[in-house]
């Protein structure tokens, strides 16, 4: 008996160790462990259950036609024995696909891998798998999207990028094609809905969409809902800027439902419904426009009806709750009782119309905005009902759940942005967000038991590929990521659209680019942002993002001609033009200084103006009508110049300008104050304490200027005898009060608006407590717009000398970015003072 579960064990372990993460698997030169997928002479057939989900079947299809771009020939789909020897790949559910349940029957598959699983699949070779057969790869799902998952696994590793069609991503040519042997699988994703939100999507992605499908429609959705499928993502809210998913097109919802996207609506449309559908609605009834249940509860409840039932047959994420019309605030006089009575009703109807209880069908509220408010002075929805945590617009995460107190039941979600329309000012245009930053918040709402749903809005998809690669790829398993492998996905990524050669110089732009539009946001930058009189600030930004369009437009010429398209796209455009911006606005800025001083020199500045303005819209123009044949018109419509107030105008405006006519070491590191001031950099601490549980680390390329530094993990709270600091040496030439500047990462206060506190010391006198954000009540402004705190306390320094400041965090999440000493020199500037001397011992 024991013998028997010893070699139980034993083969239990040994095939544990045999599955392998969906490492590489297919290689171009043949090996003695690999089979023969393709070569020149040979031939191969993809099998499927001639039953098997039409969804399932799309995708087959679509490795179809991948095998043809790589290899030049057509695989033939066949649903039966071929009986002749040959390459076939075996593709099926299990428990659905007689196929593949008779080779678990046989343990040629271990069918224990997928049973019960959500979303996985195994990818293997097989002997015999077929009378006359001796050969065969076999893609295996435990489910339907698991199973479209596999073959869309397949399709990239043979060469095919999930960004083929949207980016324009060429596919190389192989001859030959080998699977190495083994069992290969990516297990579950950790996070179950994984989605985008289609936003914000006028003027861009809609007159795209009008142009190349004659509308958002069936046509414009196959493409979007592909995408998200090669990138493993499983949901979408659909673009909703005066359409209607449903209602628009009637071939959109069963199209959803047959490729396995879970459908949602926006945070503000509840019941499976457009806000379009409401205003549809009242015109077609003869109706008034009364979007307020203490007034209008029958004609709603009519209304939501209709959605539940219009879905009812098709998979989706029903969003419940109610918003102001045209995602604006609900009236003052809303209260808790009216929004849980809401939601009760809702739940009603769901259940009505599906004739089951309302639990079974999947449902999620959006804490956004003032409905988080709701939800702090005590409203609760039932506790299957997902809550929707959000960001405050800009990428910082406002709540996360407690804890140190029962996790609501139903699970969490989070609601992220890469675009927003609202205040300080829109950021439509182009892609402003790190991946070090979205890593950074993502895994601080993992660690907290966020895991239900992610979903992030991505306003016109394009130009965001990158950071939508980067969030669905961790939301299917956020544990892959950290401090140190951040670059290396980059790189990666880039490699996946570019090959190896360029790899890792072009993601050396990527990763710059989106840190230097994360300073402020070109919709934002103006010719006043940066200082022209104060550190030569304007002209090193300026410097920075020449120096990277130099860089982008000299390997131009050594990228071949047939990914000349995706380079634009990925690469040139976004730095070419975004460096621009910055050439204009310091052309702005110095036209105006030396018009003011008569100096006939602003004229040179302003024909500057003029030109980068002209500069901008060919940029935009041979984006929209020349790249890829003329294939991405209006594209690259949206405004990004001229804007008066926090709302985009129609097109750009060039600035006004004026003519003149005649008429990290690891010695001790002392920083010393010079010109009245002491700026440090936060990652040149001199010393650091961390404890068992809490440890400091660096986040390369994070904020502003150099660096973040920061504890992890990210859900860990220090204790009040645990010692969490880092330290700084300080040589003061001065004495006096001095003001300390400590410039922190805009993290708000997630846990549950109590504030991220830190103390702060010189030697020996008391440390201050500081809470800099716990007064935030989720009004957008200055943080928002400066991606910045700033949280400032005064010290007493008693006479000139050597000094330790000593900086302590008591929660986590606080990111500090740079420190600031005035001495009574510090002049005003964006991103601060440079770094001071460093004298090192």
């Amino acid at each position: 008996m024991n013998f028997t579960k010893n070699i139980s064990l034993f083969l239990t372990l040994l095939f544990i160790f045999f599955v392998k993460a969906a490492e590489p698997f297919i290689s171009f030169a043949k090996t003695e462990n690999s089979v023969v997928l393709k070569e020149r002479n040979s031939g191969l057939m993809l099998f499927s259950d001639s039953d098997s989900d039409k969804g399932i079947l799309r995708a087959v299809a679509n490795l179809q036609s991948d095998f043809q771009k790589v290899t030049g020939v057509q695989p033939h789909l066949i649903s039966q024995n071929p009986g002749v020897n040959g390459m076939i790949i075996i593709i099926g559910e299990a428990g659905k696909s007689k196929a593949i349940d008779d080779l678990i029957r046989q343990k040629k598959l271990d069918g224990k891998i997928l049973t019960g699983k959500r979303e996985k699949y195994i990818i293997q070779n097989v002997s015999n798998p077929f009378p006359g057969v001796s050969e065969a790869i076999v893609i295996a799902g435990s489910d339907k999207r698991g199973t479209i998952y596999g073959i869309y696994e397949m399709s990239q590793q043979i060469g095919v990028s999930p960004w083929y069609y949207w980016a324009d991503v060429p596919v190389p040519a192989k001859e030959n094609l080998y699977f190495k042997k083994g069992m290969y699988t990516d297990g579950e994703p950790a996070v179950e809905y994984r989605g985008i939100f289609l936003n914000d999507e006028e003027p861009s992605l809609g007159g795209w969409a009008r142009a190349t499908f004659g509308g958002v429609n069936s046509k414009f959705y196959e493409k979007v809902f592909e995408l998200i499928l090669r990138l493993k993502g499983n949901y979408i809210w659909p673009a909703m800027w005066g359409k209607a998913f449903y209602d628009d097109d009637a071939l959109s919802g069963p199209l959803a439902n047959e490729m396995g996207i879970v459908m949602g609506t926006s945070h503000h449309e509840p019941m499976a419904l457009a806000q379009t559908d409401w205003h549809r609605y009242i015109k077609k009834n003869n109706l008034l426009n009364v979007w307020d249940y203490s007034k209008n509860a029958e004609v709603l409840q009519k209304f939501w009806k209709s959605g539940i039932e219009r879905s009812k047959n098709w998979e989706k994420l029903v969003t419940v709750g109610m918003r102001g019309d045209g995602d604006e605030a609900m009236g003052e006089g809303t209260n808790i009782s009216l929004l849980e009575k809401i939601v009760k009703d809702q739940r009603k109807i769901i259940a009505d119309v599906t004739g089951k209880k309302a639990e079974k069908t999947p449902q999620v509220w959006a804490l956004y905005k003032e409905v988080q408010d709701y939800y702090d002075k005590g409203m609760r929805v039932p506790d299957d009902v997902i809550l929707l945590f959000c960001d405050d617009n800009w990428g910082n995460v406002r709540k996360l759940p407690d804890l140190s107190k029962p996790l609501h039941k139903g699970g969490y979600g989070i609601y992220y942005h890469f675009d927003y329309v609202g205040g300080p000012r829109n950021s439509k245009w182009i892609n402003i967000s790190p991946i070090q930053r979205v890593w950074e918040q993502m895994n601080l709402s993992y660690e907290h038991k966020v895991d239900k749903l992610w979903v992030v809005n991505v306003g016109d998809l394009k130009p965001m590929e990158f950071p939508i690669s980067f969030f669905l790829e961790m939301a299917w398993n956020p544990k892959q990521f950290n401090t140190k492998n951040l670059f290396e996905y980059t790189e990666k990524w880039v490699a996946q659209q570019f090959g190896d050669k360029h790899a890792r110089e072009i993601a050396g732009m990527i990763n710059l680019y989106a840190k230097y539009n994360r300073r402020v946001t070109p919709e934002t930058l103006d010719s006043k942002t940066y200082s022209l009189q104060n550190y030569n600030e304007f002209e090193t930004v300026l410097n920075d993002y020449r120096e990277l369009a130099i860089e982008a437009l000299r390997l131009k010429e050594q990228i071949p001609a047939e990914y000349q398209d995706a380079y634009y796209q990925l690469v040139l455009y976004p730095i070419d033009a975004c460096s621009n911006l910055y050439e204009m606005y310091y052309a702005v800025a110095k036209n105006r200084k030396l018009a003011a001083q008569y100096d006939l020199k602003a004229n040179y500045y302003a024909d500057k103006v003029k030109e980068c303005f002209e500069r901008n819209a060919y940029l935009d123009h041979k984006y929209n009508n020349v790249i890829a044949g003329g294939k991405w018109q209006h594209m690259m419509d949206q405004m990004r110049i001229g804007y008066k107030t926090w709302a985009d105008g129609k097109e750009n405006i060039m600035p006004e300008v004026t003519y003149v006519y005649n008429d990290n070491a690891s010695k001790e590191k002392i920083f010393q104050e010079k010109n009245g001031y002491v700026s440090i950099e936060a990652e040149n601490f001199a010393r650091m304490s961390n404890s068992d549980r809490i440890h400091w680390e660096v986040i390369p390329d994070f904020g502003k200027t150099k660096s973040g530094v920061t504890t992890f993990p990210q859900n860990a709270y220090p204790k009040s005898d645990e010692n969490i600091w880092l330290e700084y040496d300080i040589n003061f030439e001065s004495k006096g009060e001095f003001e300390v500047q400590l410039l922190l990462a805009p993290t708000l206060n997630f846990n549950h608006n109590k504030g991220l506190r830190y103390e702060i010391s010189f030697d020996n006198e008391t440390p201050q407590i500081v809470n800099f954000n716990g007064h935030y009540k989720g009004e957008l402004g200055k943080w928002q717009s400066e991606h910045i705190i700033k949280s400032v306390t005064k010290h007493l320094i008693q006479k000139a000398g050597k000094y330790t400041l000593r900086f302590r965090v008591l929660e986590p999440g606080i990111v500090l970015e740079k420190i600031l000493i005035n001495t009574g020199g510090l002049k005003p500037s964006y991103l601060g003072a440079p770094e001071s001397e460093m004298l090192t011992k």
